[in-house]
């Protein structure tokens, strides 16, 4: 594992807990109800964990950072030419690495998106995406397809967790360019969150649709 534990969900939101418990910045008292949501979903945070643990769900390799912006592009015909940023390639789950390309890829705006209200889940990214995803892959097993709309809410609940958490620790982990950027972030990535829940049955009928099971 090059980064040990870097998509153990259940262990991202306990470090969440333990942010919110030490308080160090001192900005509980404002997110609190944003913890909350966190907290209220942490059933789900062990599913994926759970069924490798298992043998359930296989292990593979994994890019474990499959933001679109990872993938480099021609310029004249827009075809992907290579994967980039490579330093995050070890053991992991499918899952993973469709749940998070989604979390980006699937957004109608930025990670750092102030007005909430221009943030939901595009439904034709995501059948375009799983078209071609499921047509790549060479196998892929019934726990792992039944699970994919899932993993793009696992995948969107972690992020937002590291956000926030961060938030609470002072902004020491990931680069901001004001003093709320992580807590925009977290606040879009659970705006998010929440539009998968909602279109999660259209969402899982898509899947079954292009798989043809």
């Amino acid at each position: 594992d090059v980064i040990p534990h870097f998509h153990d969900t259940v262990r991202r939101v306990e470090n969440l807990e333990k942010s919110a418990k030490k308080n160090i910045a001192g900005r509980f008292s404002e997110v609190e109800e944003l913890y909350d949501f966190v907290l209220s979903r942490k059933s789900a945070a062990g599913v994926v964990l759970a069924g490798m643990e298992k043998a359930i769900i296989p292990l593979r390799v994994t890019h474990n950072d499959t933001k679109l912006n990872n993938v480099l592009l021609d310029n004249k015909t827009g075809e992907g030419v290579c994967v980039i940023d490579l330093d995050t390639v070890m053991p992991g789950s499918l899952l993973y690495d469709y749940g998070d390309a989604l979390r980006f890829g699937g957004s109608s705006g930025a990670e750092d998106e102030r007005d909430l209200d221009k943030i939901y889940f595009k439904v034709e990214n995501f059948t375009a995406f799983t078209r071609g995803f499921l047509e790549e892959l060479t196998s892929i097993t019934d726990a792992e397809l039944e699970l994919l709309p899932f993993s793009i809410k696992l995948m969107t609940l972690e992020c937002g967790s590291r956000f926030l958490a961060d938030y609470l620790n002072g902004d020491t982990y990931f680069k901001t360019a004001y003093p709320e950027h992580n807590l925009v972030r977290a606040r879009t990535q659970f705006k998010l969150v929440r539009d998968i829940e909602d279109k999660y049955d259209e969402l899982c009928r898509i899947v079954h649709e292009i798989a043809g099971r």
